[in-house]
């Protein structure tokens, strides 16, 4: 099983909020055992869209096979402005490269998807990137991590345990593949 880091802010950072989710989600994997790479769109030096070129710019081309190597992918985005980030759906559409593969686009990858916000709308981060995975015929894990980034970290900036438990659930159901009932104690 082989796994894919979608760092899809433009934060360099280490300390960003994508930076520390990113490092959070990259130690679990190696806890677990799990090839991973990470593909941080800053770093990434992926074009516009333009599908006038002759020839997939090299970016593309190396970006694409990561995405198609790997068997799981957690997808990290900030919510700008109602969606998210315009770079990151750009690198999403340039997938289209694999139109004529023989399994094209994202087919039958499963995708974890992270959002956090500053106020409670983060669930349409989730919205769009869950369409955006079904449109490349890729399968949502039927749970995400909707986050407040006010919430989300302490005072030493670690990630608060309500949110590390939600991500290491994400994260289980991604490389079991296997979803079950959890009974809370105090709702017995």
């Amino acid at each position: 099983m082989k796994a894919l880091i979608f760092n899809g802010a433009l934060e360099r950072r280490p300390f960003s909020t994508s930076g520390l989710l990113t490092t959070y989600f990259t130690e679990k994997l190696k806890m677990l055992g799990i090839t991973h790479e990470t593909f941080a769109l800053a770093d990434s030096g992926i074009p516009l869209y333009d599908i006038t070129l002759t020839k997939t710019p090299l970016a593309v081309e190396r970006m694409t096979q990561l995405f198609l190597d790997a068997d799981i992918h957690f997808w990290l985005a900030p919510l700008y402005h109602g969606s998210i980030p315009g770079v990151m759906k750009n690198c999403l559409d340039w997938l289209e490269v694999t139109a004529d593969a023989p399994q094209p686009y994202l087919t039958d990858k499963t995708v974890g998807m992270v959002c956090w916000a500053d106020g409670l709308q983060a669930m349409q981060g989730i919205n769009t990137m869950d369409a955006i995975a079904k449109s490349l015929r890729a399968w949502p894990l039927p749970f995400s991590v909707a986050m407040i980034r006010t919430s989300l970290f302490d005072q030493e900036n670690r990630i608060t345990p309500m949110y590390a438990d939600k991500l290491d659930r994400l994260i289980d159901i991604a490389t079991t593949k296997k979803i079950e009932k959890i009974v809370l104690a105090d709702s017995l």
